[in-house]
């Protein structure tokens, strides 16, 4: 296929490319009369050739940006820098301009936005409003301006907004041409489904208000690319909340709060909001970054009835859990049903998008009668912001929140000595009493424990299959109480900042309490976690730098290669003690012989 050369009325004309067939003949033997002077002359028409190529590249990729001034009825892309693509400003997204394929499971065009995530990964967010009847069911793509198209794969349902996620790759062809442009969501790739450019343009993970949430009293955004490095925080008087599109007075509010990435403001007046009724419930709301002017590209709503308060609101639970999890289906029974036992009434978990059998084990602990809800977390490091975001949703059911992985284990050595059966009470009867001033957080230092010469999962879970650890003590988890969190939700995944006008903290000793930590597992276990880790403000494993982080593993690089000797790494003293009391807990006699409860 050609495309035909624009070329302007000063351009000068394409020596090497406009020259006649009859003249490339001649060529050879004018250069053997005047190889010199022939020489000269192509090699300028070759530099002179290149430089218009790129000159018209130049104006190309301009004219594409210019063009992005655009302001149909429903979907506002404003550019400010043109040269930035992080630009796109906000959208109200009920038609498209460009063309899009009538996919079977969807009456009409879809209705999606797309963020260019980490390692080419496209996030295709697809409006509750569309009618999705069994994507799982049929084969969809992304298509992308170019022609080129990456299958979409479905992968959940976000729990706030209630959009469709899928995702797919953004193709090579597509990741030289910037500004992103977003895909469309097909059914089809027949010819005549090509998408007419050009698209709006894709906004990447880097920079983006990617959720919210309300509270009785503001809205919280949860912002990427902003407050970038962890204890260097802009001032909130930087910032403003906007709601709304700005053609129909978008409403803007101070922002009261900027803490890594979580910012604050205070709810609008929404009948200075010159919005349909119909979509009232569901407004855009992104960060404006005041003296730029620049409003961060959003995916995120605001939803003026989720402030509203339950007009029959049940009692809290005392104590509460949550985690952030990635394919921990093979674990998860054992560290419920455990805790559950001594006292967490109910489990948050943040799921980071799974894809083993995590959603069928938590139907089946609920189907036990555990109460575990599971949020469909998509966003990518983000263990801080999710805390966060668990800290306010999780406050109108839970009054303490314990934050530990689903590889800690929470005890007390004077259980082994007094407890013939787990209690309800027993985690309760480590939180404070009445104190003055009030004690708002308490952590439970961690021993962290090696391989323990497993090569591979053991069966009867970690407690029983890991029993040799370090010797000193590192770090700690906490368990909060909610009241107690500062207003800017503040916190580093092992604890949260307080309200220390009137909150104050408490360590627990050793011999009080102890996390055990099975950290170092099996070498097939612990490989996983060089995919990725999820605290937004630590390096993944591969990435050559901090190498002397407490986070990383002593001994192995920026690579997934076993460390020889492996299985007996990390054992300085042998303990089983929780070993031992689970033991006598969840051992049952089954006709395949003795078995923890949590086996299958």
């Amino acid at each position: 296929m050609s495309f035909p050369i624009k070329k302007s009325p000063s351009s000068p004309s394409l020596c090497l490319l406009s020259f006649p067939l009859s003249f490339s003949f001649s060529l050879s033997e004018t250069m053997r009369r005047k190889a010199p002077t022939t020489l000269l002359l192509v090699f300028f028409c070759v530099l002179l050739s290149a430089f218009y190529s790129l000159h018209l590249s130049r104006d190309a990729i301009s004219h594409s940006l210019t063009e992005l001034r655009f302001y149909p009825k429903n979907l506002t892309a404003s550019l400010k820098d043109p040269g930035s693509y992080n630009h796109v400003i906000r959208e109200e997204i009920k038609e498209l301009t460009h063309r899009t394929r009538r996919v079977s499971s969807i009456q009409g065009p879809v209705d999606s936005v797309s963020v260019l995530l980490p390692n080419w990964e496209v996030l295709v967010l697809v409006s509750a409003g569309t009618p999705l009847t069994s994507p799982s069911e049929e084969s969809l793509y992304c298509l992308f301006p170019n022609g080129e198209a990456s299958p979409a794969n479905l992968s959940g349902v976000l729990p706030f907004s209630n959009a469709t996620a899928f995702k797919c790759i953004l193709p090579k062809g597509n990741r030289r041409r910037q500004p992103f442009h977003r895909p469309v969501l097909t059914s089809s790739l027949e010819k005549e489904s090509a998408v007419i450019t050009p698209a709006p343009v894709m906004p990447r993970w880097g920079f983006l208000v990617y959720e919210s949430f309300s509270t009785e009293t503001d809205v919280i955004l949860f912002v990427k690319g902003v407050n970038n490095r962890q204890g260097i925080n802009r001032p909130p008087e930087e910032f403003s909340c906007v709601f709304g599109d700005e053609e129909n007075s978008a409403v803007r509010t101070p922002v009261t709060s900027s803490m890594q990435e979580v910012f604050r403001c205070q709810h609008p007046n929404l009948t200075a909001v010159n919005i349909p009724i119909a979509t009232a419930e569901r407004i855009k709301v992104s960060l404006e970054i005041n003296r730029q002017k620049v409003v961060i590209p959003s995916v995120a709503y605001y939803s003026p009835s989720s402030r509203r308060t339950p007009a029959n609101p049940k009692p809290k639970s005392l104590l509460c859990a949550t985690t952030m999890v990635y394919n921990v289906a093979k674990f998860l029974r054992e560290w419920v049903m455990y805790h559950s036992k001594i006292g967490v009434d109910k489990f948050f978990i943040y799921d980071n998008e799974s894809d083993d059998d995590l959603k069928r084990v938590i139907k089946e602990l609920n189907e036990e009668d555990y109460n575990i809800e599971r949020i469909f977390w998509v966003w990518p490091k983000t263990q801080e912001a999710g805390f966060s975001h668990s800290a306010v949703y999780g406050k109108d059911s839970c009054a303490w929140m314990m934050y530990v992985d689903v590889d800690e284990f929470i005890f007390s050595p004077s259980w082994l000595k007094n407890s013939s059966q787990p209690s309800k009470a027993m985690l309760p009867s480590l939180l404070p009493s009445s104190t003055n001033p009030p004690i708002g957080q308490v952590s439970i230092k961690c021993n962290d424990f090696g391989p323990s010469e497993q090569k591979e999962h053991p069966a009867e879970g970690v407690i029983q299959g890991y029993n040799c650890r370090r010797r000193v003590e590192q770090r700690h988890k906490s368990i909060v109480l909610l009241d107690a969190i500062d207003y800017s939700l503040l916190n580093v995944i092992h604890h949260f900042g307080l309200n220390n006008s009137y909150y104050s903290w408490q360590d627990l000793p050793l011999d009080v309490a102890a996390l055990n930590h099975y950290k170092y597992q099996a070498w097939p276990e612990f490989m996983t976690k060089f995919r990725r880790r999820v605290s937004a403000f630590v390096a993944d494993w591969r990435t050559g730098v901090n190498p002397n982080s407490k986070d990383r593993t002593p001994g192995l690089g920026f690579q997934p290669i076993k460390p020889e000797n492996w299985e007996n790494m990390f054992c300085d003293v042998k303990d089983e003690r929780l070993k031992l009391l689970t033991q006598r807990w969840f051992t049952s006699q089954t006709p395949e012989g003795l078995k923890m409860a949590w086996q299958r």
